[in-house]
């Protein structure tokens, strides 16, 4: 295994749910809303600090950069099952965090409406996270196809 090639899969990943996300909430009414997720996660330890979060505009490039930082490790995860096996892993990690994304966002404090509105937003959300698994997998083949 590469970790240049597992960190590069990882980053088509993260880039995937990304592009998946920003473009869908303008145009589906009850999209996932991941960017106000990752907002949320970027200022609640701020506030439990008693500090102030930047301004939202600002807050959301921050958000933002580590949404892309922490999926991008997470998904060169993909990686570990190697080549062969890098579909399943893939698909495992991102329905996993989909699942967590649903599953989490209450109990650690985020609120559940980002992902939660309707069915079809928790839906969305593990779809996203399961396409930017499938697209880190599939990124990891490609590179290391003649391995």
């Amino acid at each position: 295994m590469s970790l240049l090639k597992a960190i590069a899969s990882g980053l088509v990943g993260a880039v995937t749910v990304t592009l998946i996300n920003e473009t869908a909430r303008q145009f589906i009414k009850d999209a996932p809303r991941l960017d106000v997720l990752g907002k949320r996660a970027y200022a609640y330890p701020l506030m439990r600090a008693g500090k102030q979060p930047p301004p939202n505009k600002e807050l959301y490039w921050y958000s933002l950069g580590g949404d892309m930082i922490a999926n991008s490790l997470y998904f060169s995860l993909t990686a570990l099952g190697g080549a062969t096996n890098a579909l399943t892993v893939g698909g495992f990690l991102g329905a996993a965090a989909g699942v967590g994304a649903v599953a989490l966002s209450e109990p650690l404090g985020l609120g559940d409406e980002p992902v939660n509105r309707t069915t079809e937003t928790e839906i969305m959300t593990v779809a996203w996270y399961l396409a930017g698994g499938l697209a880190a997998a599939a990124t990891y083949q490609l590179l290391t196809g003649d391995e």
